[in-house]
């Protein structure tokens, strides 16, 4: 039997993307630079940006025919997610052996620039090189050099995409969650997950009792608030596990909510799978559950 899912919607609204494609020679030192990369990037209420790993690409999918990670960040605006982007590649790819990090997406009036303000660490000694309409820059490091692309292109993404599932017990909700986010990662492109392993146990709410912060944590499916606020919990219910997402487009996180949702469904110990959001006032994108379960069925 397949527990219910709850008829609501997740609440998701817009932020900037950029997709950044890191290769390396081996395919663990290009992971070790992408997640190096996405490290403390779960949240904007108080990260720079948000990011992970979107796939793990083979050396035919790479710009220089190396192993590679494609990592999607985000952020409010293309200033903020220049400065975020920038910041990463500098400390946490530059610096790793044998990286190099490419644009991946198209290259318009909306670009950023990053291997462009990252040159400057190459002290007057940095090469630039144009290919196809395309400028890339040779930073002089210790072990040879660092190739990264002066421009990266940006699109207008969705955030904060959501479904929670709630469960009977602790493991196996986790086991549940885990399921689904194994389920979206192997089926959808365009998306990421950013909190640690893809999931969140403090799932927040908008606003605080405390002047100054912006969220608090949501009581609403807080098992040890219950019989002291309003509950979302059924009654039998003794935890709940939120997978947040981001992605290029609408359609990409509804999808991801789809194959999430009905992954977790049919796990032992979930009682209800259900979404966060709040009346519609945060963002104008709201994702309803039964909706995306009807409009994309299962993988072929």
């Amino acid at each position: 039997m397949i527990p219910i899912v709850v008829d609501t919607f997740a609440e998701a609204f817009p932020m900037t993307a950029a997709r950044a494609i890191l290769t390396a020679d081996t395919p663990a030192w290009a992971e070790i630079a992408a997640r190096t990369m996405s490290g403390y990037a779960t949240s904007v209420i108080a990260c720079d940006a948000e990011a992970a790993v979107e796939q793990i690409l083979g050396p035919e999918e790479t710009p220089d025919g190396r192993p590679g990670c494609s990592v999607l960040v985000f952020a409010f605006s293309r200033d903020a997610l220049e400065k975020a982007l920038t910041n990463r590649v500098g400390q946490c790819v530059m610096t790793c052996p044998t990286s190099a990090c490419y644009n991946g997406l198209p290259v318009g009036e909306k670009s950023i620039v990053v291997g462009g303000r990252l040159r400057y660490f190459g002290d007057g000694w940095q090469v630039s090189k144009k290919i196809g309409g395309r400028r890339y820059w040779r930073i002089p490091v210790m072990d040879g050099e660092f190739l990264c692309e002066e421009a990266f292109g940006t699109i207008k993404g969705v955030a904060g995409g959501n479904l929670i599932v709630l469960g009977d017990d602790p493991s196996r909700t986790l086991a549940a969650t885990e399921a689904a986010v194994e389920a979206i990662r192997a089926q959808c492109r365009d998306v990421i997950l950013p909190f640690p392993g893809g999931i969140a146990r403090s799932g927040s709410k908008v606003g605080s009792k405390y002047k100054g912060l912006r969220a608090s944590t949501n009581t609403a499916f807080a098992p040890m608030l219950r019989g002291v606020v309003s509950t979302e919990l059924p009654p039998d219910a003794s935890c709940a596990y939120e997978i947040v997402i981001d992605g290029l487009s609408l359609e990409a996180v509804e999808r991801a909510t789809a194959v999430g949702v009905r992954r977790a469904s049919g796990r032992p110990g979930v009682l209800g799978v259900t979404a966060g959001n709040y009346g519609g006032n945060l963002g104008p994108f709201h994702i309803r559950l039964l909706d995306v379960l009807d409009r994309y069925g299962e993988p072929a």
